[in-house]
């Protein structure tokens, strides 16, 4: 496939529908489900809502309960790994499905005690947190280096689509009977995984590419797979304002601005309108630039977003921050699961995918307490401070990390001419070897290579 670096620069770019056609069935399956149970899921966004109106609990304790209960994305995330070693990509997303099917079929159908709630979010949520580090690992093993960072794109958009959509159907659903609604997410889901389970071969790994790199299958900070480690760890900078804006938004919207909820339901739209309308065209560019620029840039629109929230907070300034910020969330989103495919031998993939997961999880638990604290102690202009610093760091990070060209991206002249192109192996160890130079954590990956 031609990109937009090396000899194939010159051809015209094809068009998405042609690409997307390229790529092998069940990553078009995959794609097609993933968006299907994505706008299936109406229960998660309403939850709060179930929980006070039908179970007659108190706002403070239902906040509880999905807290709590919210640890299973945490979990689910450390376990998509080791299921996807141990049975295989397609049996993990099927076991996702199945159990957050599960847990809403308990929630919608029994009364019980408010621990039992929580016991069954957990296990809806279990499922939940593996489905997503699963559908990653299977990208890996199914597209070729130069496929990764489109298909890392289509996933992002059809589930940012999904999930704009299944809050309206959920709302719908919900206006009828609660029990439409959870019967709804249930149904979708298990048809989702019928056909994971008809379409997705149960051994995805291509058996072809030799290790990029020796090593024990534990996630150390050194060795030499740590450079990827520090950079799934680091990305929480970039997550974690995310979050604080679903968290903050809603609340800065309705309390400072007394403006109508409403607004928020705008930015999500916003949100959504920018990633389907720009999504693909920024992927074109990516592999022009190195990786290091890819997400210094997504640091500097996410800061550059946040200043204009922080600093101008309007309705206006609320409008015109979603675009920017998108832009930085779209380019952090499809890189660095690229980078992770790219760089880590092929039986560890799930266990950094799952990592990946952790990092956004763990930044659910951790962000909405922090930035609640520094709300009820100091108001809320210091929480638009705090997620405006955050990204700031982020970039500081990345700036000192060392960073490995992505096989993908890397420039064709560093290969001779006479090299054959038959070669995936010692093309991706050629293309790991590349580093682009930075101090800083490079000594400690380093000394333990």
């Amino acid at each position: 496939m031609a990109t937009s670096t090396g000899e194939g620069a010159a051809a015209a770019p094809k068009a998405w529908t042609a690409r997307f056609k390229e790529l092998p069935l069940p990553l078009r399956v995959l794609f097609v489900t993933s968006f299907v149970n994505r706008a299936g899921m109406f229960v998660f966004p309403l939850l709060a809502v179930y929980l006070v109106r039908s179970k007659g609990l108190g706002t403070a304790e239902a906040g509880l309960l999905i807290s709590v209960g919210s640890t299973g994305l945490l979990v689910g995330s450390l376990l998509s790994g080791p299921v996807c070693d141990l049975r295989g990509r397609r049996d993990a997303l099927v076991a996702a499905l199945v159990l957050n099917a599960v847990g809403y079929l308990g929630l919608g159908t029994l009364d019980g005690a408010p621990w039992t709630y929580a016991l069954l979010l957990f296990v809806a949520l279990v499922g939940m947190g593996m489905f997503g580090p699963a559908a990653n690992t299977l990208i890996a093993d199914l597209a070729t280096p130069e496929q990764r960072p489109f298909s890392y794109t289509v996933s992002y958009i059809g589930n940012n689509l999904g999930m704009g959509i299944g809050p309206l159907l959920g709302g719908v659903a919900a206006a009828y009977s609660y029990h439409v609604m959870f019967a709804g997410n249930i149904v979708v889901g298990l048809l989702c995984a019928v056909v994971i389970r008809i379409w997705v071969p149960r051994d995805t790994k291509s058996g072809t590419a030799a290790p990029k790199a020796a090593g024990g299958g534990r996630l150390r900070l050194g060795g030499v797979h740590g450079h990827v480690l520090w950079m799934v760890l680091a990305s929480f900078f970039y997550v974690a304002p995310l979050i604080g804006l679903e968290y903050a938004l809603p609340l800065a919207v309705t309390t400072e601005l007394n403006a109508s909820a409403g607004l928020v339901g705008v930015v999500y739209t916003v949100n959504s309108v920018v990633v389907v309308g720009l999504g693909l065209q920024l992927e074109k560019r990516i592999a022009s630039y190195p990786i290091r620029t890819l997400l210094l840039v997504a640091g500097v629109l996410w800061a550059l977003g946040l200043a204009v929230l922080d600093f101008g907070f309007s309705l206006a300034a609320v409008l015109a921050s979603t675009v920017v910020w998108t832009l930085g969330e779209i380019i952090a989103s499809v890189v660095v699961p690229t980078y992770i495919a790219d760089h880590v031998d092929e039986h560890r993939v799930g266990r950094f995918m799952a990592l990946n997961g952790f990092v956004l999880g763990l930044a659910r638990l951790v962000v909405p307490f922090g930035l609640g604290l520094i709300w009820q102690n100091h108001g809320a202009r210091p929480v638009l401070h705090t997620m405006l610093i955050t990204p700031l760091v982020g970039i500081a990070v990345f700036a000192v990390l060392r960073i490995r060209s992505s096989a993908a991206s890397a420039p064709a002249a560093s290969a001779p001419a006479s090299a054959p192109t038959s070669a995936p192996s010692s093309a991706s160890a050629s293309a790991s070897a590349s580093v682009e130079a930075g101090p800083g954590p490079a000594d400690a990956v380093r000394s333990g290579a």
